[in-house]
């Protein structure tokens, strides 16, 4: 037989579930909206070599990769198989749309895309092989306006959704090299230095000392102290500026003392808190990072930073570029898991005589084209079981249940 289940990692939405995913996402689209973003859409399919291009960090190693068809599959060279493959992330189809069409844009453009990406990841809860990215972004402003409006969206959104408690954890990619730098690691080993500390919530604090003791021996201890003693203030951004001194450029000091300020007095939902061990996989960041939780969701819900490098990488000059994803189906799972209400209403339901007349049906559907106006309208034929049917429509959302009789609406309670 046929398999009649989805493919590994894929899933199929019943209409309930479907209605009330419509439902958060039209609340995430008003409330970006709201800020002034407009949405936009790029294809599912990406050429291989935009997807290969050492930006998206350990994504790559995920994508879903696509066949050359036909002859071109047939006299595939050096084992070139794949010229295409499906997007892992928003951002860099982003990329590419602004490139292709900045001539059409304006010169700050704040983008709306929430559309399905892929990556062959292993599936768990809250994590799939395709999944719903919601982004924000913002092209072409400089200054920190475009992380604190982001930030502040952001947080509106889930605000919005009735998630409060919320945490967004901020750091800048420059100040993790202003970090590595005063504990004296080389050029080569810095990245692998963010990566062992970006395990620190899996690992553990030896887990990170004894990964960073074999990339660089006898560095590790002082790599880690000067991390706990950042973390264990009570002033945590005070304290790291004091640590790294002249290591941090004064403008990433300035950029992020501004942000926590500036949120701290905007966000009424939750707190925007200054996190040293931050690093974000993303290989295209070059500034601020940031990531979000929710309290009862033991995972990131999102994230995000700035990556002003990305797009000269196809058009041969850098453009400031900033963004903020949520990830949706952590969002719905927890959403799903507080019982949040479908408030959709589906319309009206009316229900005729299994042995109707076809000119009764004709005189019907004309009464409901009127109706469908101004509602929608669903056409039925009664069932044996009628009470049970009736109970059905209610819990699909229908308000209004009709019986269609001789020539006549009879409302049914």
């Amino acid at each position: 037989m046929l398999p009649k289940t989805p493919a590994k990692g894929m899933r199929d939405f019943l209409p309930k579930e479907f209605s009330l995913r419509q439902q958060i996402l039209t609340t995430i689209q008003r409330t970006y909206e709201s800020f002034g973003f407009t949405r936009i859409e790029t294809p599912a399919v990406e050429n291989i070599e935009l997807l290969t291009s050492k930006q998206g960090g350990d994504n790559e190693k995920l994508i879903f990769k696509i066949l050359k068809r036909g002859e071109k599959l047939n006299s595939a060279e050096n084992g070139e198989l794949c010229d295409l493959g499906l997007r892992y992330d928003l951002t860099v189809p982003l990329a590419r749309f602004y490139s292709n069409n900045v001539g059409q844009l304006p010169g700050v453009f704040k983008a709306i895309q929430m559309d399905n990406v892929w990556r062959a990841d292993r599936p768990q809860r809250g994590r799939y092989r395709q999944f719903m990215q919601c982004d924000i972004d913002i092209i072409g402003e400089q200054s920190n306006l475009a992380e604190i409006e982001l930030i502040t969206a952001t947080m509106q959104t889930l605000s919005n959704l009735g998630l409060d408690n919320v945490t967004v954890r901020i750091s800048d990619r420059r100040l993790l090299n202003a970090l590595v730098e005063r504990c004296g690691f080389e050029e080569e080993q810095k990245s692998s230095v963010f990566i062992a500390l970006d395990k620190l919530d899996k690992i553990g604090v030896t887990g990170v000392m004894q990964e960073v003791e074999a990339i660089a021996p006898g560095k590790a201890v002082e790599f880690v102290n000067l991390i706990n003693r950042i973390t264990s203030s009570p002033d945590p951004f005070r304290r790291c500026t004091e640590e790294l001194g002249d290591y941090l450029p004064q403008e990433v000091k300035q950029n992020l003392e501004e942000i926590l300020y500036v949120t701290g007095k905007t966000v009424k939902n939750g707190n925007v808190v200054f996190d040293v061990t931050l690093v974000r996989g993303m290989g295209y960041y070059t500034g601020t990072i940031y990531e979000l939780s929710v309290s009862g969701l033991g995972i990131s819900v999102g994230g995000g930073g700035r990556y002003d490098k990305m797009i000269g990488k196809l058009t041969g000059q850098d453009v400031p570029a900033c963004g903020f994803s949520i990830g949706f189906e952590r969002i719905a799972l927890l959403l799903s898991e507080r019982n949040m209400q479908n408030t959709v209403n589906r319309g009206a339901a009316v229900l005729v005589d299994k042995n109707i007349e076809p000119d009764g049906i004709v005189a019907v559907m004309e009464s409901c084209r009127n109706v469908r106006q101004n509602s929608n309208v669903t056409l039925l034929k009664k069932i044996k079981n009628f009470n049970f049917q009736i109970k059905q429509l209610k819990e699909q959302g229908y308000e209004s249940i009709y019986e269609y009789k001789n020539g006549a609406f009879n409302k049914i309670d």
